[in-house]
């Protein structure tokens, strides 16, 4: 196939030139009609591959199409009920075939179809008096394909507020399952696959944190490598399901990222490190959509990321889509309008701030720690100190704020080569007997200081007796050596993952889970009464055990339930976590008080596991239960502003409801002697100049003593 280059030489404005021929890199497998080109930013030059033919040439590039439903079914009880649910995009397809991405639409750049109109939009300088257009074909309807989806997978959430319903599903799972049965749907390497599924959110990476975007794209090599299947999955919302996406939104957002990153996957476009917009507060990605989640700039701004219109009776919400001089932050000459958006060319009014992917450890806070004066009251402010690294990146202990009450220091984690075997040393620089005297001196101070095991990233199985052995020594050596008053479990998936057939949490028959709880039990013999034992799961390996209970969905709760007799306190992760059902049969969505009460209240309240009645894992005390949250808005995603942390800290404590408040407490009256607020991280805090320890500390110590 002929390969066509197109360079923007971006030194001088969006102004397009021959791409030199020795760079960009060459097709190198079957697949649909694409262009090259390349733009170059703070002296490096970066290619790219766009979907049609390249804009001087004019005339049309039209792509075959194939649309295939999609029916998910799914049984959250593992096969114990036999009650099944199914959402099937079949019956969308129509409003899909009649909207703008296959129909003509008078946009500002010609009535035309919507990728169309993007690109058109982003190629405006030079195709503004030409018929040049990159088309999809009239599709080909194929046949829904059906798709199991098992407990370990993805669930449903409900809501009786809407009457509609939600799934949660691993994408992974379901593209593979998808390209099992590529043979049936007729698509090829010529062809643009689109798999169309309903009110449907997906996580990456098999891991239920990773949420939740609306679909992928890319190409996908074949086996023998010599062609790739061009695809789209992307999902159709109804109104009110999913916040932020409607209709076809996500299905647009998705098919336009393809034609700018049309090889994703095997070849992918790789742009400058952009800052997310407007706050220019964390990493987005490095190429045409954030990583992961496959987001857009404009995603960030919730009010400007879609564009309504009507067309053929019917209203459809359009993504407005970033354009290529947002990623090249260059002045945005060769847009319509000038603009770095479109259809709304006024969503981005800038172009991308770069990111350089590192945070500066560095930052010296230019405020002060409020100082502690109240007395002991039973609430507890809890924080992560960040232990690695060099000393120049971290603070001593000692110099923490005197608003923590709990510091957890991170992490003993496994050796090289061994799952079991924990080891933990200071920061570079710091030294053994400056860390135990800062240990020592924070006890002296009265307060607890935790060491954390395992830590993100870090896979800790006890899958052997050898490995319950290795585990136990090694971490009661480090508890030992340097004074800790107990540990934290931070064991998170794929550590913990609930074996097939392991269906009873009062029983777990998983040796990983089954030495862990062994584990707690024979450090608290050897310690005593006063060892320390935090649990700080993912919700989606505890609370997300209500609605699915197998693979990394509850496998916390047998540990949990296991080690209650010992516990010292849980503080659930509620970032970096997909959208969960509350008591109250609605689901909510994490970063504002409604997610954190409702999600609190699970724990200490007690709910049905795998949504099975019978199955009812217990309330724990209130004492034994915290939020866990993000100190700083880089620091996790999900991240929950100050106030509305209050709000659910003042709801879950004394009972009194917020504003606008959507989950209402089972126990009107609240809990007093709820634990408090976990936050990730003492270090992160301080570099925003405490503005999490300065506002919460003070709250909850100023709480009557319980």
């Amino acid at each position: 196939m002929r390969i066509l280059s197109l360079c923007l030489l971006l030194g001088i404005g969006f102004t397009l030139q021959p791409a030199l021929p020795q760079n960009p890199p060459s097709q190198i497998v079957r697949t649909i009609p694409t262009f090259t080109g390349s733009f170059v930013t703070n002296g490096k030059q970066y290619f790219y591959t766009i979907a049609g033919q390249r804009p001087e040439s004019g005339g049309t590039t039209t792509i075959p199409t194939v649309l295939v439903p999609l029916s998910l079914s799914f049984d959250s009880t593992g096969g114990r009920s036999g009650h099944r649910v199914v959402m099937n995009a079949a019956t969308d397809v129509r409003n899909v075939l009649h909207s703008p991405i296959f129909q003509p639409y008078e946009f500002a750049t010609g009535n035309t179809q919507y990728t169309d109109a993007v690109q058109r939009a982003q190629f405006h300088k030079t195709v503004a008096k030409t018929e040049w257009h990159t088309l999809l074909g009239r599709p080909h309807v194929a046949s829904p394909i059906q798709i199991e989806i098992p407990v370990a997978n993805g669930y449903v959430l409900h809501s009786k507020r809407t009457g509609k319903s939600l799934a949660v599903v691993d994408l992974d799972f379901v593209q593979k399952q998808l390209f099992q049965q590529l043979a049936s749907i007729g698509a090829g390497p010529d062809k643009l696959l689109i798999a169309l599924t309903k009110n449907v959110a997906f996580y990456s990476l098999g891991d239920a944190t990773v949420c939740c975007s609306v679909g992928t794209h890319g190409a996908q090599l074949d086996s023998s490598g010599t062609s790739a299947q061009a695809f789209v999955v992307a999902s159709y919302f109804d109104k009110g399901v999913m916040p932020h996406y409607t209709d076809i939104q996500g299905i647009t957002q998705q098919i336009a990222e393809w034609m700018n990153d049309p090889l994703n996957g095997y070849r992918t476009n790789e742009f400058p490190r952009w800052l997310k917009p407007p706050s220019n507060v964390g990493c987005g990605g490095k190429s045409e959509s954030s990583s992961y989640l496959l987001e857009q700039p404009t995603d960030y701004l919730p009010a400007a990321n879609s564009t309504q219109v009507t067309a053929h009776g019917n209203v459809y919400h359009l993504e407005n889509m970033a354009l290529l001089p947002w990623f090249a932050q260059s002045a945005a000459d060769e847009t319509y309008d000038g603009g770095y958006s479109f259809p709304n060319t006024k969503a981005l009014q800038a172009h991308a701030q770069p990111c350089s992917g590192s945070r500066n450890r560095n930052a010296q806070p230019t405020a002060s720690p409020v100082a502690r004066t109240e007395p002991p009251n039973g609430h507890a402010l809890i924080g992560y100190w960040e232990g690695y690294g060099s000393a120049k990146e971290t603070i001593p202990l000692r110099d923490v704020s005197p608003q923590w009450d709990i510091v957890i220091a991170t992490f003993a984690a496994p050796v090289k080569g061994s799952t079991s075997l924990l080891h933990f040393e200071p920061p570079e620089g710091l030294g053994d007997e400056q860390f135990k005297a800062d240990v020592a001196y924070l006890q002296s101070k009265g307060r607890k200081v935790l060491i954390s095991l395992g830590g993100g990233g870090q896979v800790v199985t006890l899958n052997t007796a050898d490995d319950l052995h290795n585990f136990v020594s090694s971490v009661s050596a480090i508890v030992e050596k340097y004074g800790f008053d107990g540990v934290d479990l931070d064991i998170e998936t794929p550590s913990l993952l609930i074996n097939p057939g392991d269906t009873d949490f009062r029983k777990p028959t998983t040796p990983s889970i089954v030495n862990l709880i062994t584990a707690m039990h024979r450090m608290r013999e050897h310690f005593g009464p006063k060892f320390m034992i935090g649990e700080v799961p993912e919700a989606a390996q505890a609370q997300a055990g209500m609605q699915a209970y197998g693979g990394q969905f509850g496998s916390f709760l047998p540990v949990i339930y296991g080690t209650r007799d010992i516990l010292s306190f849980v503080d659930a992760q509620d970032y970096n976590t997909p959208p969960l059902e509350g008591l109250d049969g609605n689901y909510y969505f994490p970063g504002n008080a409604d997610y954190h009460v409702a999600l609190s209240e699970m724990l200490v309240h007690g709910f049905p596991v795998g949504g099975n009645p019978k199955e009812i894992f217990p309330p724990l005390p209130p004492a034994q239960v915290a939020i866990g949250l993000p100190a700083t808005p880089t620091s996790a995603r999900n991240y929950t502003e100050i106030p509305a942390i209050e709000n659910a800290l003042r709801y879950l404590i004394e009972g009194r409801p917020y504003a606008g408040a959507e989950y209402r407490l089972r126990r009107p009256s609240g809990y007093p002697t709820f634990k408090g607020a976990m936050f990730w991280a003492i270090n992160e805090d301080r570099r925003n100049n405490y503005q999490m320890s300065n506002a919460i500390g003070p709250f909850l110590h100023a709480l009557p003593a319980k």
